[in-house]
């Protein structure tokens, strides 16, 4: 299922986005689209200064009109947390910026990557004091990685457009994902989701559902945060399980067998993802319908079962999941949690300019 989906929704992408840079020798030609999503943004940071410091909110990005509601929520706390601040937010996924402009679940909606709003943050007009760029993320990984090299691209003025004085002076600071810290990021959150979901930890098990992260030299093993979340919920309660969708020996499956290896072999199965929203993979992994179940599933050779959701898949294996235990919140949405996240912007505007390598080793 995720495999396929993710293959067609890749090559809808490269569709979309053939003509992004698109040049011409003539003069007279329509501007690229690449220089009118530059020119929206900056006309959109130029109407909205109203301070002379900038945080840039960098998610994934989504379809689901869930997810749009926790990123406007998440926007307007930390337009009342930070009232020094103009706050903005930005996708890092071409996917999902082409498919929100495409209006595919919902009405059209235009969301920009983090390379347009560094950009205008740095126009004549514009030119912020401070900006601090919040990472979305929950892992230390792929994903974050990819903001700090937008972050690197606008400080080393990669394309040679913009004014080598400003940003020799501008301060540039960076708040780090949910789960960066092993030994402080990890506990805290695992104390608000159990704060949260005690209730239903006492009544049965509560499985969250990750994403995970191809760990390699780049991403600096930051799947092991979802072992260690686990682990810090299993303080709480045994109840508590992490999984997820793309993580090697950690898929629904594993999660099972963990469950089965406690002693776990029935009774009810909360879902929930631990996902910044719930989006595509809460909507389908996680509580979807589709169901490969044929008298039994067959795992491929990662020892995953495919084309299934959690709630089928734990259906079939003898426990109590359906639509009543499933609870579609994204981290976003949960205020205890997102506080977190706002803790780490606070401590990036309380701490030193950006240190690149420290940033993104997490050391352990």
């Amino acid at each position: 299922m995720k495999k396929i989906k993710f293959f067609l929704m890749a090559l809808a992408a490269i569709a979309l986005s053939a003509g992004f840079v698109a040049c011409s020798d003539n003069d007279n030609a329509p501007a690229s689209n690449w220089q009118k999503y530059q020119d929206a943004v900056t006309q959109n940071v130029k109407a909205n200064k109203k301070q002379n410091k900038a945080i840039l909110l960098v998610a994934f990005g989504s379809t689901w009109q869930q997810a749009y509601d926790a990123f406007d929520g998440t926007v307007n706390a930390y337009k009342q947390q930070f009232p020094g601040y103009d706050v903005f937010l930005s996708f890092s996924s071409a996917i999902c910026i082409n498919r929100a402009a495409a209006g595919e679940k919902v009405d059209p909606r235009n969301f920009y990557a983090p390379n347009f709003w560094l950009n205008a943050f740095a126009q004549e007009g514009v030119r912020y004091d401070e900006i601090i760029v919040q990472s979305l993320q929950v892992i230390p990984g792929e994903e974050y990685t990819r903001v700090i090299n937008y972050i690197k691209d606008f400080a080393n003025n990669s394309n040679g457009d913009l004014d080598d004085a400003y940003l020799s002076k501008v301060v540039l600071k960076l708040g780090v994902p949910l789960l960066q810290d092993a030994e402080k990021d990890v506990p805290e959150v695992a104390k608000q989701l159990d704060a949260l979901y005690k209730t239903q930890a006492a009544e049965g098990v509560v499985a969250f559902m990750g994403h995970g992260n191809p760990d390699s030299y780049d991403t600096y093993k930051a799947n092991v945060r979802y072992t260690q979340l686990e682990e810090a919920l299993q303080l709480y309660s045994k109840s508590y399980f992490v999984g997820t969708v793309d993580m090697m020996d950690n898929f629904k499956t594993d999660v099972y067998e963990r469950m089965q290896a406690a002693g776990i072999t029935s009774g009810k199965v909360f879902c929930h993802p631990l996902m910044s929203i719930d989006g595509d993979h809460g909507h389908n992994d996680m509580a979807g319908d589709d169901d490969a179940w044929d008298n039994g599933f067959e795992e491929n050779e990662e020892g995953e079962v495919e084309d299934t959701s959690w709630k089928k898949y734990f259906s079939h294996m003898g426990y109590t999941c359906d639509n009543s235990t499933m609870i579609e919140k994204g981290l976003l949405e949960l205020p205890t949690v997102r506080n977190v996240w706002m803790q780490h912007t606070k401590n990036a505007i309380a701490g030193e300019a950006l240190d690149f390598y420290h940033s993104k080793n997490p050391e352990e």
